[in-house]
């Protein structure tokens, strides 16, 4: 958290009410003409006359969290609509669906496109090929033993075996895995299919329970639009209107992930750069650049060598044990006064002015520059996270704990306080956002200054912002927390808090915005060619955001 001088003063809430939260520009405004030539870009100004459309489109949902009882219960409505449709049993009905991952249309479209065709990939016969009633002894025909014909099971097709085997093929199946949900018939040249009404004869216990699980994940994992939720322990889905924007959701356990990648919700950063980003942090690159950059190859046997203490006398381990000057990786053996000394050699400072050293100094320098920018954006991008764990914590005990008290002190009733948890949740969505805005700034090209200009000064205003609405709900909150009775200016806190919360979720929104569209309205002289909204298009800025400028956030 950032200290006392970077908030908002709490004294000064009736002057920033006026313009830092009615026009919704309290962090760009004048501040930002003078440093980061953006006078014509008006960030904050994008909420403009549709902003009430804006405010209807973050309450309406592109999909729907299916909890396991919700799948279960389209399955059964799906097999009970192509069964009626195409009057054939459910089972049937089942194997179809299965076939053309569980879309009923898809079903529909085929089966009336050519029956035969679909009966015949699908394993299903339109009447048994013959009848065992009349047979006296049958042979089984995996085990080759001979049974009474009510001993012998078929699915229909007429190939013949006995229950025993029957079940061990079935059992086997499952515990093979999710395969076991298109079995055919045992007979290598059969392809009939073997439905439910077989599990359900030949299974019990945990080998029926297994085929019904696999069941219920086929419906979620065959189809295009639903994904199973990514957090640890949740048995829930999503279902995603394909085409419909944004990729992030957010399951009934609160997690948020990308339904695209299912990766953590990572806006306003794509895929392919979380991706590249995750790769970094667990390959072993940065471990490569750290060698190159703190450590030298023994002359003899090449290996890395790191320096840790004073002098330049450097042996290497065992079984090598040469010993060799850490300036000039000359062997110690020549060393001496004609050197400059033992511990002053000279070599290394005209072998380098000779250009011995060049290529190898530069591949360091490289490597170290790499290394310290790598870790820059590292830091920033794991202390946001962190304080965005602590802030669910955080919110996890205002709403479990901390609500309660308050409404008790303040004599307010528990539903007047929603605006507490607003501010925790629009903290925890924030510190996501600004986390992820470093993955982004890494991978920015370095030569496009204007837009790493640019995106370091909006990056530092809503790291302020975000810092005043962070200070305000975890510190101002807690004199109220621990008052002993009503505060007289707690409608003064609610006032401020919420018109924190307010201003903050709009400019993260469109800071997002801004970067999801890849900073195009920023060219590459430095201007933006995005004119003013028209909200302000008769005259300038009035905001007063005292955020930071570009370059001092602090994380």
């Amino acid at each position: 958290m950032d200290s006392e001088d970077d908030m908002h003063d709490a004294n000064d809430m009736e002057s920033i009410d006026e313009d830092f939260y009615s026009d919704g520009d309290g962090y760009g405004g004048e501040a930002a003409d003078s440093d980061a030539d953006v006078a014509d870009y008006d960030f904050m100004g994008n909420e403009t006359d549709d902003s009430d459309d804006q405010a209807v489109s973050r309450t309406q949902k592109n999909y729907t969290v299916l909890t396991e009882e919700d799948i279960r219960q389209r399955q059964e409505e799906d097999m009970t609509t192509i069964s009626t449709l195409l009057s054939i049993s459910r089972e049937a009905a089942c194997i179809l669906l299965r076939r053309y991952n569980w879309s009923v249309n898809k079903v529909h479209e085929e089966w009336f496109a050519d029956e035969e065709k679909v009966r015949k990939s699908a394993g299903l016969l339109e009447k048994p090929a013959v009848s065992l009633s009349r047979v006296i002894d049958v042979v089984c025909g995996i085990c080759f033993e001979n049974f009474l014909p009510d001993d012998i099971i078929s699915v229909g097709c007429g190939h013949p075996f006995c229950t025993t085997c029957w079940k061990a093929y079935i059992t086997t199946s499952i515990n093979d895995g999710p395969g076991c949900l298109t079995l055919r018939c045992p007979d290598p040249s059969c392809d009939v299919a073997i439905g439910q009404d077989m599990i359900d004869t030949l299974t019990s216990g945990e080998d029926k329970e297994k085929y019904y699980r696999y069941l219920l994940r086929s419906y979620i994992e065959d189809s295009r639009k639903t994904k199973w939720c990514p957090a640890p322990g949740c048995d829930s889905a999503i279902e995603y209107d394909l085409g419909s924007g944004s990729y992030d959701v957010t399951c009934c356990c609160s997690f948020s992930f990308c339904w695209n990648c299912t990766e953590e919700a990572h806006r306003p950063v794509d895929c392919d750069t979380v991706s590249k980003w995750i790769l970094k942090n667990s390959a072993e690159s940065e471990n490569m650049n750290w060698i190159l950059a703190n450590s030298k190859p023994c002359p003899k046997c090449k290996r890395p060598i790191e320096k840790n203490q004073g002098c330049m006398h450097m042996t290497c381990t065992p079984p090598c044990k040469f010993e060799f000057c850490w300036l000039c990786l000359g062997a110690w053996s020549d060393h001496g006064e004609r050197t400059g000394g033992f511990y002053a050699c000279n070599r290394y400072e005209s072998a380098k002015q000779e250009g011995v050293y060049d290529e190898s100094e530069r591949r360091r320098e490289m490597a170290k520059n790499s290394l310290e920018r790598y870790t820059h954006y590292y830091e920033r991008w794991a202390t946001n996270q962190s304080s965005r764990q602590k802030a669910m914590a955080d919110l996890h005990q205002m709403q479990t704990v901390h609500l309660e008290k308050l409404s008790e002190k303040q004599n307010q009733p528990e539903s007047q306080l929603k605006f507490i948890i607003d501010s925790w949740q629009q903290i925890v969505e924030c510190r996501r956002v600004l986390k992820w805005t470093y993955a982004y700034g890494y991978y920015l090209p370095e030569h496009e200054k204007a837009k790493r200009q640019f995106f370091e000064y909006v990056q530092g205003e809503a790291e302020a912002g975000l810092e005043r609405l962070h200070q305000c709900a975890e510190k101002e909150l807690q004199t109220y927390l621990n008052a002993t009775g009503p505060s007289k200016d707690f409608n003064d806190f609610r006032t401020k808090l919420a018109g924190l919360t307010s201003v903050t979720r709009n400019y993260f929104e469109n800071l997002v915005r801004a970067l999801e569209n890849g900073l195009a309205d920023v060219d590459s002289q430095g201007a933006c060619s995005k004119a003013p909204s028209s909200k302000n298009s008769t005259g300038s800025s009035k905001g007063k955001g005292g955020g930071r400028g570009k370059n001092s956030s602090k994380t």
